[in-house]
Formats: C-alpha cells, sequence, structure tokens
C-alpha cells in the first residue's frame, strides 16, 4: 500500500476496467474521501463497483471536483475535458493507474508503446522473460488493470502503455522502453495533431534506463537530452535485418542471431517486433537461448494477423486490432512476400479523422482489391473507383471477397477504422469475421 494516500481525498473519474481495479486499490487505504464520477448515467461496468460507494453519474462539475486532493482519471477520459482542466488548474493533482502504480512498483518495469505492435511485443517480451525463468506480470492496457497485477513476487513487469496513459503518468522508473513507431491515430483527442500525439508518446522515456528507438522513424526518439541506448529497424545496423539463404535474418551489430523463417509469428513487421524485443531484454541482460525459446515458440496474438484458415489455396487472415491506417499498411506489407498473386483487403469503419490516402499505393499492386464497409467506407471508396467496392457490412465483404479470391492470394480484414460503429470492439469483429470464415465453403 501507500501510505501518503492515506487522509487523502480521492475522485475517481470514468468507470472502465481499470478504474474498477483502481476502486479496489483505493479501498485498502485509509482515506478520507472516496467518490466515484462517470459523465454516462448508467456505465456498462457500473455493477461491478463494490456497494456503498459515493456515485456520481451523468455529469462532471469543476467545482465539486476541485474539492479533492487527487483526482484519478479513466485513460479513456482526455485530461483535456473542460471540467479536468478546471480542476488541474486549482492545483488538483491528476493521475491515472499506472502512476499509482509507479508510486508502490519495486520491481522491474519493462514500457513498450507505439502506434502499432504494442500487444504483441509486450507478449513477446514476456515470453521471453518467462523463458528466462522470471515470474513476470504482463499489464496497463495490454487487457490487464497494472493494480491487479501489483504484487512483491513478480520479477519483472511488462506494460503496454499508450499515449492515453502516458498522459498522466510522472515519475514511472523503466528499465527499458521502446517507441516502436509513431502514425496518425486518435487524432480527434490531440486536436489532429501528430506531434502532439507524439510529444506523450516520448513520455515513457522520462525516466528510463535503456531507451530504444525505430531508427526509420524520427518520431520515436526521446525529448532532446535523452539518449538511445539502442535503436532497431529495416537495415542490418544495430538490431536489424539481413538476408539469409531461408529469407530475412534477425541481427545484432552485423551479427546474424536468428532466422526469421523459424519464428511462429510472419511478416516484415513482425520481424521488426521481434527486434524490438530482443533489445528490450537485452538490456535487462535475458539469455540469448531463452530469447530464441520464446521467438521460436511465441504464435502471436488474436486478432492480430492471424491466420484464420486456408481454404482452396486461399488464406484468410484476421487483423482486426488494425485500427488505424499505418497498421493495415504494416499487414499488407508484412504479408505481401508471402501472397504474391494479391491480397483482397477488408476495411472500414469509424476513421478517427484519418488521411487514407497512404493506402492508395498498394492499390493494383500488393492489393487487387478492397471491399469497404461501415460509417467511413466512402472515405476508402474515394481512394480508386477501380479497386474499391462497397460492401453493406463485414458478412457481405468477406463473401465478395471470396468470390473473388483465386489460389494464392489473401482475403485480409484489416479495417484501418475502429469498430464502434458496428461492433462492440475490435474483439468483437475479429470473432465475428472468424466465425464467418469458418462458415465459407470451397468454390467449386
Amino acid at each position: 500500500m501507500n501510505p501518503k494516500l492515506n487522509g487523502k481525498s480521492v475522485a475517481v473519474v470514468g468507470l472502465g476496467r481499470s478504474n474498477l481495479a483502481t476502486i479496489k486499490y483505493l479501498l485498502r487505504h485509509d482515506l478520507r474521501q472516496l467518490s466515484v464520477f462517470d459523465t454516462r448515467e448508467n456505465p456498462p461496468l457500473m455493477e461491478g463497483c463494490p456497494a456503498g460507494l459515493d456515485l456520481h453519474l451523468g455529469s462532471l462539475d469543476s467545482r465539486v471536483l476541485r474539492r479533492f486532493d487527487l483526482i484519478v482519471i479513466s485513460p479513456g477520459l482526455s485530461i483535456f475535458l473542460d471540467p479536468i482542466a478546471k480542476a488541474r488548474d486549482a492545483g488538483v493533482e491528476v493521475v491515472g493507474d499506472v502512476e499509482l502504480f509507479a508510486r508502490e512498483c519495486r520491481g522491474r518495469v519493462v514500457g513498450i508503446t507505439g502506434s502499432n505492435g504494442k500487444s504483441t511485443v509486450t507478449a513477446l517480451v514476456g515470453r521471453m522473460l518467462e523463458c528466462a525463468g522470471m515470474r513476470v506480470a504482463l499489464g496497463a492496457n495490454f487487457g490487464n488493470p497494472i493494480l491487479s497485477v501489483l504484487d512483491d513476487s513478480i520479477d519483472a513487469y511488462v506494460l503496454e502503455l499508450s499515449s492515453f496513459e502516458l498522459e498522466t503518468t510522472e515519475t514511472l522508473h523503466l528499465e527499458a522502453a521502446v517507441n516502436l513507431n509513431v502514425s496518425e491515430d486518435h487524432l480527434d483527442r490531440y486536436g489532429g495533431s501528430i506531434e502532439d500525439y507524439a510529444a506523450f508518446k516520448r513520455r515513457i522515456f522520462t525516466h528510463c534506463d535503456h531507451i530504444v528507438v525505430n531508427r526509420d522513424d524520427p518520431r520515436t526518439y526521446p525529448a532532446p537530452g535523452l539518449t538511445p541506448w539502442a535503436s532497431f529497424g529495416l537495415d542490418s545496423s544495430e538490431y536489424g535485418l539481413g538476408k539469409g539463404r531461408n529469407g530475412d535474418t534477425l541481427m545484432v551489430n552485423g551479427k546474424v542471431v536468428f532466422s526469421a523463417a523459424n519464428m511462429q509469428i510472419k511478416g516484415r513487421h513482425n520481424e521488426l517486433n521481434a527486434l524490438a524485443a530482443l533489445a528490450l531484454c537485452d538490456a535487462l541482460g535475458v539469455d540469448r537461448d531463452a530469447e530464441f525459446r520464446a521467438l521460436s515458440t511465441f504464435t502471436g496474438l488474436e486478432h492480430r494477423c492471424q491466420l484464420v484458415r486456408e481454404l482452396g489455396g486461399i488464406s484468410y487472415y484476421n487483423d482486426s486490432k488494425a485500427t488505424n491506417v499505418a497498421s493495415a499498411q504494416a499487414a499488407i506489407e508484412g504479408l505481401a512476400g508471402n501472397h504474391p498473386k494479391g491480397i483482397l483487403l477488408l476495411a472500414g469503419g469509424l476513421g478517427k479523422g484519418q488521411d487514407f490516402s497512404p493506402l492508395e499505393r498498394y492499390l493494383g499492386k500488393e492489393v487487387a482489391g478492397v471491399w469497404c464497409f461501415g460509417r467511413d467506407a466512402d472515405q476508402i471508396l474515394a481512394l480508386s473507383r477501380k479497386h474499391c467496392h462497397r460492401a453493406l457490412n463485414i458478412q457481405e465483404a468477406l463473401l465478395a471477397a471470396h468470390e473473388a479470391a483465386r489460389p494464392g492470394q489473401a482475403v485480409l480484414l484489416s479495417p484501418a477504422c475502429a469498430s464502434f460503429d458496428q461492433f462492440k470492439g475490435f474483439e468483437e469483429r475479429g470473432r465475428v469475421f472468424v466465425s464467418l470464415v469458418g462458415q465459407l465453403k470451397e468454390k467449386q
């Protein structure tokens, strides 16, 4: 427990999964007051709240919030919301659950951020550390609320950290951290500015011993005055890629250390993910044999370029986690080498103010056709009358692509959009796709 919380008045704002764990954590302390706020009249996770809480539903009032010593805000809510901003201006400290974790954690901590690939690298680093015999906990944006895995028996924590979580994190000390990439995402939260978004990503390096960056992406570098410990990228320097008889090789300082052909996860983007994981674990002194065992056995995560089925020589991939353009680009480029006859892309949903034009260069080349669905489908359709086709929903898109596909091609769900216009989340979208693929019949 954190004795500095005792005697404080605390407002928890937002009833998401992470803050349910936060409430349970705070109830173990001797607080002067604990109140819970949510802008929704009936939050969906309401039933998970402990009984007897002081609840305020439906709105936020800065005049009420400024009476508290501390506000713990859900990462889904912006610190720039007017009532929150006014409370901060009045001197109320605003933090997230990661900051509470940082003030109590005594173990080794690794941090991963970036627009795409965070979950895969988090899971792969966790597997490498487990193969090295360490007791590991994965948390934060990975799916486990960070305060629910805080335990003195843990040797190392591996945290997936979004820009939202980094907004409210000040004191987190990381033994090693990486910023994988920065591309257009969540720009609706940052006033359309990718530079503001990148600045919050950069906060991961504030108290970091070993900084790892993507040397092909200048926005992943730390603020002036902080020096990277290592970089990864497409060339063969530092942590990089080379060419071998069986395809790409993973290299460290010009020396081949592992063949990408022996990895269970495929695609150039996953080779870069593997390089980032190697750099982080090398910073922690992990044995190479443990790293290689993990690389040989790690099969990836659901909804992330997951091979669902091969039917009649056609491969079907679920990449529902691709909620932005750059992630869809990574999937296309990663799979193009395995499917030179072309990819049939399923895309669409909530565009989040993104520019879809980067997808245009793949049309008629790596991508044989696109079937567009969802609220912002028109923005993707506008890229090409010849190669882009409208579909009512994901089922219609899949059936049309299945009919058009030929042996050697791939049908790829990589929507480049959020899912909330038609689904509860990318997980549900992916599960629906997998179910629909399972019902397909081989073409006669």
